[in-house]
């Protein structure tokens, strides 16, 4: 399929093919591991520029695996060039890093992912002399009314880690841009299969491929999805001459588990929903945050922005004292007690009241939260691990 135009086809089955090409060497229809960590140079070496990403010279300047997913992730995304790094947090950087510099400021959401709290709250501050602001925004007045002259980037998240807000990513490019600002947006949370966020116009994407894309749950990768200038940028400094780069294994792990990506995504979407309605029903339960619920905050924007369904995370509250959480997390026996999301098994973190950022989050969630990360398992089973674990604690539960 290398004369193949992959922008004909469906997202399901560019999937499948884009970036993927029969090893020339083998004859092999699915890609090989290249895991040299050199590459063999042409006669004449000695006028080549070492940290340049463009001709295989060593495997941190890019290899082979790397290149194809990065082909395939640009594609599923509709973006001009994409880079992979080591992992999402390294992706999140790597951006920062090549498109900050002293004195510029940032607005970024209250509500992000804990790397990137700490990335703008202290680390990028107290090195660098970044000017940050964190701002609610799904408030388009609150993050117009952030705005300085030195203002260069904004970045958000939507859905919001944990959360789950909705940003209006149409109308912040639409503020940002009239502003000469930038726009970047941490996708991770609906994933491209959902929301691809270059169609609104926003300048780089940032995608944690651990996650949905290669969803299984054991290898880690980063993609920022942009124009090719910026993406030679970030692959020169952040890639090469920071050294964030991915391994030929993670990135053949994550090329492989992208091929049933869509499929697994529309399982997450409708798993979440089913147990995010059953949950909004419990008598037990306190609140439940989640994009698809028609009560949710959000739910009318993320109807217009997220395509085929709402994410598979939702967060929810429990009317009782703390150790009520650990305890129901006990009685659990489909759900695991960890991290992440986009797993094919689904996990349960509880995040107490005393968590740094709780003041930033709705009043609702100060008691203390669970962030649940739906897998592909049988909706059912899901709910009725739920309702078992509810009731051996002896909570309240209705059909």
């Amino acid at each position: 399929m290398s004369d193949m135009n992959y922008d004909e086809l469906s997202f399901t089955t560019r999937s499948i093919h884009a970036g993927t090409e029969p090893d020339p060497a083998s004859g092999a229809i699915e890609p090989s591991i290249y895991m040299a960590n050199s590459f063999l140079l042409p006669y004449d070496p000695s006028t080549m520029n070492w940290s340049a990403s463009e001709e295989k010279i060593y495997t941190r300047n890019g290899g082979v695996n790397q290149g194809m997913l990065e082909k395939k992730v640009a594609n599923l995304h509709g973006g001009e060039d994409c880079v992979v790094l080591a992992s999402g947090v390294a992706a999140l950087s790597g951006l920062f890093f090549t498109k900050l510099k002293k004195g510029d400021h940032v607005i970024f959401s209250t509500v992000t992912y804990v790397a990137t709290y700490r990335i703008f709250n202290e680390l990028w501050c107290d090195k660098w002399g970044i000017e940050t602001s964190i701002v609610d925004c799904t408030d388009i007045e609150k993050v117009r009314a952030a705005i300085r002259p030195n203002t260069k980037l904004i970045h958000f998240e939507t859905p919001g880690n944990p959360t789950c807000c909705i940003c209006d990513i149409e109308a912040i490019v639409k503020l940002a841009h009239e502003n000469n600002i930038e726009v970047s947006v941490d996708n991770t949370f609906s994933s491209p299969y959902n929301t691809r966020p270059l169609e609104y116009g926003v300048d780089y994407v940032v995608e944690s491929l651990t996650k949905y894309i290669n969803g299984h749950g054991d290898s880690m990768g980063g993609a920022i999805i942009a124009d090719h200038k910026t993406c030679e940028d970030i692959r020169y400094q952040a890639q090469v001459n920071i050294g964030g780069c991915i391994s030929p294994f993670n990135a053949w792990l994550i090329q492989r588990g992208s091929q049933t990506f869509p499929l697994r995504m529309q399982v997450h979407n409708d798993n979440a929903l089913a147990v995010a309605e059953w949950l909004d029903k419990q008598p037990c339960v306190s609140f439940v945050a989640y994009p698809g619920l028609p009560n949710f905050k959000g739910h009318e924007l993320a109807k217009k922005q997220m395509k085929h369904g709402f994410g598979g995370v939702l967060s929810f509250g429990l009317k009782g004292e703390h150790d009520l959480y650990n305890r129901v997390v006990t009685h659990l026996n489909i759900f695991t007690s960890a991290v992440s999301l986009g797993n094919t098994g689904s996990l349960i973190v509880f995040l107490g009241e005393d968590d740094e950022r709780m003041y930033l989050y709705p009043e609702e969630f100060h008691g203390g939260f669970y962030r649940v990360a739906i897998g592909i398992e049988d909706k059912n089973d899901l709910i009725n691990d739920l309702r078992q674990a509810f009731k051996a604690e002896g909570l309240e539960t209705v059909d």
